[in-house]
């Protein structure tokens, strides 16, 4: 994971040194991801360029260029720390869920909750209706996967539900709840009750039809 970093616990006189590296590089790094939430916020996506980004940060351009090589893989690394964000609100609502439906309904609302904030401390100002482009399969995007799967394997066993493909399952109930969230965010004003229940209506409809492994 990019932007963690390791502190020695017992740091010596000979080892003080390489942690204040690391420290900088810890700092740098957050530097450049809270200047990419400012631009992207500003400018939007498409338009921002890693020049804004550097200019943003007050950092030198061979610096950002040591910690990502483009406008791309900031917004990943931006995607990925909202994920790693995201995996504890999601394993609380696991925890919490009686029911499938209990689990879906609480996971797509925190999912929708977590957009709006996101939403507000960094693309508020970015034109409305514009396209933001999804993060690559980074290992904490990854995890989220996981933890869903995980948990629907949990609460579907425990309703004595009919066997499902659950992979597809994740990946269909996931890209529902994605693509419904990025057109929500997309509408003014943003409405999460409305399309946190379009979402879970929408997979709870289709289950019954969902082919026998």
């Amino acid at each position: 994971m990019s932007n963690i970093a390791y502190f020695p616990v017992r740091p010596t006189t000979d080892d003080a040194r390489p942690g204040k590296r690391e420290r900088t590089k810890v700092a740098n790094r957050q530097a450049i991801l809270d200047a990419a939430r400012a631009v992207f916020g500003e400018l939007g996506y498409e338009a921002a360029t890693v020049r804004d980004i550097i200019r943003r940060t007050g950092l030198a351009s061979g610096t950002f260029y040591n910690y990502y090589k483009s406008k791309e893989e900031v917004f990943d690394a931006l995607a990925d720390d909202g994920a790693r964000r995201f995996r504890p609100i999601l394993r609380a609502e696991s925890d919490k869920a009686v029911d499938f439906e209990s689990f879906l309904r609480g996971a797509i609302r925190a999912y929708f909750d977590f957009l709006e904030g996101e939403h507000e401390s960094w693309r508020i100002n970015r034109p409305a209706g514009e396209v933001f482009p999804h993060a690559r399969a980074t290992p904490e995007i990854q995890a989220v996967f996981d933890e869903v799967h995980a948990a629907f394997a949990k609460v579907l066993e425990h309703d004595h539900a009919p066997a499902v493909d659950l992979d597809y399952f994740a990946a269909a109930c996931i890209a529902v709840a994605r693509e419904v969230g990025d057109k929500m965010l997309e509408r003014r004003p943003i409405d999460v009750d409305g399309a946190a229940d379009f979402a879970v209506r929408m997979i709870l409809g289709g289950l019954p039809a969902l082919p026998r492994p």
